[in-house]
């Protein structure tokens, strides 16, 4: 401690030596500082020389340096997906607006919006008993019809009679079944019949109402067969493939589908510069047609990639830095490392350049770290 105290009194010496020469002539002020440099240099050399002597018999009276603590991940090589994500909708395949098939007076409505209905269940009547009563009579006259046509058959078989009355039995018979059926396929055009599977979404007609053929009456949507629908830039119309992977996310209802692109349009939209996709979508109760989502199309996936959590990707001053924890044989240092991001996914960013597998990349602490600051794990 003695030489310790000598040497803050040689420190003591050198300021005031300094004042002195500040009084001086001024044509020594320059060798008087010259000689205080050189004296000053010693002086350090000796205080750092005294201080590490200190350290070698007493560690604990080594100046304590404060350590930053940190988290680490060791870097290894793991798959990375590497994807195009686009805004887009849910569309139900089987979306259909039905309309009568002949006009007339709504006699009954059988059904109600939200129902579920089965393929060729009848949804309406329309006023059929004009046709009806057409049917009875004409059943009527076949009947006879019938009956003449078996007796001039008969008696024909027997050669007996004329030809010709045989064949205007037959041919009365059969005019007779011809109207027949087409009486009873306009009584069969009056009913409205669902023609796919699904739910009621709108009824537009009520019993007493005139329908025009055409127009539409029922709204059935097959809410089992949806798929989300989007568009995607002209840039990946190469890379971009039916049966790529996809993820369709619902951001609202914080739910997500995995499924695979069905459907990849050829033709560029002219204004958009943008091409269709389709993703078939699995039956889920909560999907709704013009739903929006966002889907992401994964077109590459590299199988031995570093991946980085991407919150731990720093820009500054327009280079990607990430910080990694190295030995220095004693201590654990901070290291900064400029890097090259090749792509995010989710929550992880593909390093392409910077880093190596085996690195300890700093995932907690890492802000406001300096190149060579002391660390601790």
């Amino acid at each position: 401690m003695k030489s310790l105290l000598n040497i803050q009194n040689s420190s003591a010496v050198i300021l005031i030596a300094l004042l002195s020469a500040c009084s001086g002539k001024p044509e020594n002020k320059s060798s008087q500082l010259e000689a205080l440099k050189k004296e000053q240099v010693e002086i350090t050399k000796k205080i750092e020389a005294l201080q590490k002597e200190i350290e070698k018999e007493n560690p604990d009276a080594a100046p304590k340096v404060k350590m930053k603590e940190i988290n680490v991940v060791e870097l290894a090589p793991r798959s990375f997906d590497h994807f195009v994500q686009t805004q887009g909708s849910i569309v139900a395949i089987d979306n259909i607006q039905m309309g009568a098939k002949t006009g007339g007076v709504v006699t009954h409505v059988y059904t109600r919006e939200g129902e579920v209905i089965s393929q060729g269940q009848t949804l309406a009547q329309i006023d059929n008993s004009l046709i009806v009563r057409n049917i009875d009579e004409l059943k009527s006259n076949l009947e006879l019809a019938n009956t003449v046509y078996d007796r001039q058959k008969n008696l024909w078989d027997q050669k007996i009679g004329t030809e010709v009355q045989f064949l205007q039995a037959k041919t009365n018979k059969e005019g007779l079944e011809r109207r027949l059926a087409t009486l009873q396929e306009q009584n069969e055009m009056t009913k409205i019949k669902a023609p796919i599977s699904g739910t009621v979404e709108a009824v537009n007609i009520k019993v007493g109402e005139n329908v025009m053929p055409g127009l539409p009456v029922f709204r059935v949507i097959n809410t089992n067969d949806l798929k989300a629908s989007a568009k995607v830039s002209e840039a990946y119309i190469t890379t971009i493939q039916k049966g790529n992977k996809a993820t369709v996310v619902f951001s609202d209802l914080d739910k997500s589908i995995n499924a695979n692109v069905s459907f990849v349009g050829r033709n560029i939209d002219a204004l958009t510069r943008s091409f269709p996709i389709e993703v078939k979508l699995p039956s889920a109760s909560y999907l709704r047609p013009n739903m929006t989502a966002v889907l992401k199309i994964i077109f590459h996936t590299e199988p031995n990639a570093l991946c980085v959590p991407v919150n731990v990707v720093q820009d500054i001053n327009g280079q990607k830095i990430i910080y990694v924890a190295e030995s220095d044989g004693k201590n654990l240092v901070a290291r900064r490392k400029v890097v090259e991001i090749e792509g995010v996914y989710g929550n992880f960013a593909q390093v392409k350049s910077g880093l190596q597998a085996g690195d300890k990349v700093i995932t907690v602490g890492y802000q406001g770290l300096n190149d060579g600051e002391l660390v601790k794990n």
